[in-house]
Parts: C-alpha cells; structure tokens; sequence
C-alpha cells in the first residue's frame, strides 16, 4: 500500500473508533440538533474515504475495521537470549533417530514470554501462512462488484437522507436501507475467488442483517417485547444467565438509541 492509502485507511479507523464517543458527548453539548449534525459529518467523511479507497486506489471490498487489529501473541519478537542462540548456529531441533518425531532440543528453549507449544516447523509454516494471507492483493473488482460496494459505502447516507425526508417513525429509511444492504450483497455474491479476509467480511455483512430486528421501527413494534420476553425468561429459569441477561436487558434501550451502534 502506498503511503497516501495507508493514511487514509488511519484516518478511516480513528473515525470508526471515535464515532460513538462523538455522538455521546455531541447530544451531551449540543443536544439533538448537534448530534444530528455529528452523524452526517462523521457518515460523510467515512463514505468519502471509502469512495477514495475504492475508485481511486482500487482497494476492493473493504472490510471493517479498516486496518486489521494487530494479534500480538502472534507477533512475538525475539528475546535476546533467542536471538543469540539463534545467531550461535544451535540446533532448534532433534529428530528421534526411531519414532523420527521432530521436537525442540533442550538448548534452543526460548524464554517463557515467547514460549509455544507447538513444534518449530509448525509456528513457521502457520507464520508464513498467516503473513501470506495478510499480504494478498484485493480482488479486482468489475463494474458490478464496484457499484455494489459504492451502493454499500453510500447506504449510510441515503439512510440519514430518508430520516431528513419521512422522519424516524417512518418505515421508508428502514426499507430503504435493508434493500440497499441486500442489493450489494447480491451482487457480491458472485464474485470469485476472494481472499480469506474478504469472504469474513462478506460473512460480517451478511450477519449484521439481524441487526434489522433491533432497528427502529421494527424494534419498536415487533422486537422489543419478544426479545425482552426472552431475556426475562433466560434469566429466571436458566441457572447462571441471569448474570449477563438482566445488564443486558438494562443497557438494551440504551444501546438501541445510539445511531452508531444501530446504523453505523
């Protein structure tokens, strides 16, 4: 990636870690109108470098977050004490001379910190393997593939549009914006050969439609009494759930009120 994406795909993550907090606070200050005004700027920028990324440096499906999570027990850098035994031109490894099983000699142990169980062969090849997945080059997209992911990155907006023009008791913006979701992922859905970090983003995509149940209206009038219901049900007869089951009914009203977290 060029330094110009790289910068990009940055700000595009600070965008999306920031954006709930900016909500919040926003309707602390502000109140409504000042929330309101946060959510199309903040859905604006993001559809902006979104449409960046995907017509001019052609970075093809874009997942969520833009910039994978570094897995640190994965990327455990030498100690000192491996880095010399390693530069000392010991042996790693000891075949058994009857069972032929590879396993590590007692000389090459690493420290406890960057310790694993698995044999050295085994971490390299899954290193490599990993290292490879993460390099691949995006899948090029046809004219298709690349009007479903801008149909995909303009859908916040177009929604925001609706709830300007019907208002938010309306059903037309939650129509209209469960169409927009569902067009996209047909259209992707006949492309081949993906990567591995693109089919789990189409997955992704294709589970957050049950996020659809929790939206309003639909939430409002079908959903909040079932899965209430539900919850209040777990928590008195199943042993245990109670725990996790009455916060989350608690913090449900909450959770469903904030843009971000339903619509994001």
């Amino acid at each position: 990636q060029s330094l110009p994406q790289q910068k990009l795909l940055t700000w595009l993550s600070v965008l999306e870690c920031v954006e709930v907090f900016a909500e919040m606070g926003t309707a602390r200050v502000w109140g409504e109108m000042g929330r309101w005004t946060i959510i199309v700027l903040i859905q604006l920028a993001k559809a902006i470098l979104r449409l960046l990324l995907l017509l001019w440096y052609k970075a093809g499906i874009q997942t969520s977050p833009p910039i994978v999570p570094l897995n640190r027990e994965q990327q455990q850098p030498l100690h000192p004490q491996d880095v010399e035994d390693s530069s000392s031109g010991k042996d790693q490894t000891y075949v058994g001379r009857r069972s032929s099983r590879v396993v590590r000699s007692l000389q090459s142990t690493p420290s406890l910190q960057s310790r694993h169980w698995g044999s050295p062969q085994q971490r390299e090849e899954s290193q490599s393997r990993r290292a490879e997945e993460m390099n691949q080059p995006p899948t090029p997209l046809g004219l298709q593939e690349t009007i479903a992911e801008s149909i995909y990155i303009t859908r916040p907006l177009l929604h925001l549009l609706s709830l300007g023009v019907w208002g938010q008791r309306s059903w037309k913006p939650w129509l209209l914006s469960a169409v927009l979701d569902i067009s996209s992922l047909s259209l992707l859905s006949d492309l081949k050969d993906l990567n591995r970090r693109e089919r789990a983003e189409l997955r992704r995509r294709t589970i957050l439609l049950l996020y659809y149940l929790l939206r309003s209206p639909f939430y409002d009038r079908y959903s909040e009494g079932r899965i209430l219901l539900l919850l209040r049900l777990l928590a008195d007869y199943v042993p245990g759930v109670g725990f996790v089951t009455r916060p989350l009914m608690d913090y449900l009203p909450a959770w469903q009120k904030i843009y971000f977290y339903n619509w994001g």
